[in-house]
């Protein structure tokens, strides 16, 4: 399967008031991380073509981070049929490697022109496998 990275430091504006990074912060960037991978990767057809929408979303938190972590985000398909795929992300500190929490997602493809559900296409699914 093919993984995606991307790269981030802990703001101020990350943290919560016992000074790490806030439970929602986590989930913006499994948003984020999963929105640039399906950027980088989709051709510009499927871009206009298609859309995700996020059905379930779970996220175990497993170590804090704090103001200027490294932070490393790695996500891949799990698995995709139908209209839908899983996505996993893992969140680690850069410096350390110590994990500091795992995302499993449910996503489906949508349909620009309809607004629908849509088939996940061989093209697609092979981008990322």
């Amino acid at each position: 399967m093919q993984s995606f990275e991307s790269q981030i430091t802990v703001s101020q504006d990350d943290l919560d008031n016992l000074n790490h990074v806030n439970n929602v912060r986590y989930v913006q960037w499994v948003q984020d991380v999963a929105e640039k991978h399906w950027n980088e990767n989709a051709t510009p057809q499927m871009l206009s073509d298609y859309f995700w929408i996020l059905l379930k979303h779970n996220i175990e938190y497993k170590n804090p981070a704090v103001l200027g972590d490294e932070i490393l985000l790695k996500t891949y398909i799990k698995e995709s049929g139908g209209v839908t795929c899983v996505r996993m992300v893992e969140i680690f500190n850069k410096n350390s490697n110590k994990l500091l929490a795992v995302s499993e997602t449910k996503w489906c493809l949508v349909s620009q022109k309809n607004m629908r559900p849509s088939r996940i296409t061989d093209e697609i699914r092979l981008l990322f496998s």
